[in-house]
């Protein structure tokens, strides 16, 4: 509640930054400055509208609003501590020359020109961002172990996260993501939160493309915040109409190869949705896998229990974004401890973090590619665990 909290300050007072720089720097007048302040102030609201004009307006009218109110989101990530920077490089200008000459005294920057900087390469990096939330990366990384039945080449795993399905990512980026999947002709599907964005009622059409996917040792996924912000009941639904098996707080094991538990996501929005208390404890679902095979352990938040480290090999998880837009980065780096990518954990176990396959809010990826994950799980006559290698990734156009 407290980051909400903080969140919620800081993109007010970014809204109002803006509207007191521009109006200082265009030297509006009264009619022109109220116009701007009104408007202003419905985007400084729409994160909070767009939902609720989700669940009630047409599909079209959602779509507009949306990117709209998004990509102004967008926009201000960048262009707020960057027009602060500006502003304290201008203070320090300021002091510098107290000091002496150049080139000691620091030449400073006009205001106007500081705020149109600012608003240039923050155009700039949200236009760049757009593009690059479409290029979708496969990152590949190999796992060897000596927990895979005999006789038994490979496995390997496709992972999706956070993909976000809704009036913003749609029919293109899914059609994309199916092709990527079925050019690596993995074993094994998982969907590790957030398949859709809360609301399933303009994307049911896009079940039937995700039900066509085949995987020989199946399709499995987890429940994400996102899926408990849409209701449940409704995205449950969608998720099994995709062909996926949903785990929550369960395990099995896929074929006779591999075993696979999946647990629900449990943050603060689970609890408010009274999602949390009837689910098992981790520790103890994992226990009841058989030990002799290979456990690979799908959940949303990157969060590691100590008690089951050393009862699964490789946790797979979302949920970060990697920040999605920088510099949000540099603050969601402090907010989860497993980041982004692999990390290697105590007693064998491990977990890789994927960046996510979508975009939340804001179509835009700025210094945080989209992913696609594929893990080949390969047999060694090493340790009875190995750690994580990588292979050089590639990028897809």
């Amino acid at each position: 509640m407290l980051i909400f909290f903080f969140i919620v300050v800081i993109y007010s007072t970014a809204n109002y930054y803006f509207f007191s720089r521009l109006t200082s720097t265009a030297h509006l007048g009264t009619p022109a400055t109220i116009v701007l302040g009104v408007l202003i102030l419905f985007m400084t609201l729409s994160p909070v509208l767009i939902p609720l004009y989700n669940h009630r307006g047409s599909e079209k009218k959602a779509k507009i609003f949306s990117y709209a109110g998004y990509l102004w989101l967008a926009f201000l990530v960048p262009f707020f501590p960057l027009s602060l920077l500006l502003d304290l490089y201008n203070s320090v200008a300021h002091y510098s020359v107290l000091f002496g000459e150049a080139p000691w005294g620091l030449p400073p920057i006009s205001r106007e020109t500081s705020f149109f900087i600012a608003l240039v390469l923050s155009i700039a990096s949200i236009a760049f961002g757009y593009l690059e939330a479409k290029n979708i990366r496969v990152e590949r990384l190999v796992m060897p172990t000596a927990r895979l039945p005999g006789g038994t080449d490979r496995v390997r795993i496709a992972q999706i996260s956070d993909l976000h399905l809704g009036v913003i990512v749609r029919d293109s980026t899914v059609k994309k993501v199916i092709g990527l999947i079925e050019k690596e002709k993995p074993d094994i599907i998982v969907s590790t939160g957030d398949l859709v964005d809360g609301i399933t009622r303009h994307i049911d059409h896009l079940a039937p493309a995700f039900r066509k996917l085949e995987a020989p040792l199946g399709k499995y996924a987890v429940v994400g915040n996102h899926e408990v912000y849409g209701g449940l009941k409704n995205t449950e639904r969608f998720i099994r109409d995709s062909g996926f098996v949903l785990l929550r707080g369960e395990g099995m094991t896929a074929g006779n190869t591999i075993n696979i538990a999946g647990m629900d996501f449990l943050g603060g929005e689970a609890r408010q949705h009274r999602m949390a208390s009837s689910q098992e404890r981790e520790e103890a679902i994992l226990s009841r896998l058989p030990p002799g095979l290979f456990t690979v352990l799908l959940k949303h938040r990157s969060d590691v229990e100590d008690e089951s480290l050393g009862l699964f090999d490789l946790q797979l998880s979302g949920h970060t974004h990697k920040g999605q837009i920088f510099p949000m980065n540099l603050a969601t780096m402090f907010l989860f401890s497993y980041h982004s990518g692999f990390t290697r954990l105590s007693k064998g176990s491990a977990i890789y973090t994927s960046r996510g396959t979508g975009t939340a809010g804001p179509p835009v990826r700025f210094l945080s590619r989209p992913e696609v994950t594929i893990i080949d799980i390969i047999p060694t006559t090493g340790n009875r665990r190995e750690t994580l290698g990588r292979e050089d990734t590639c990028g897809i156009q």
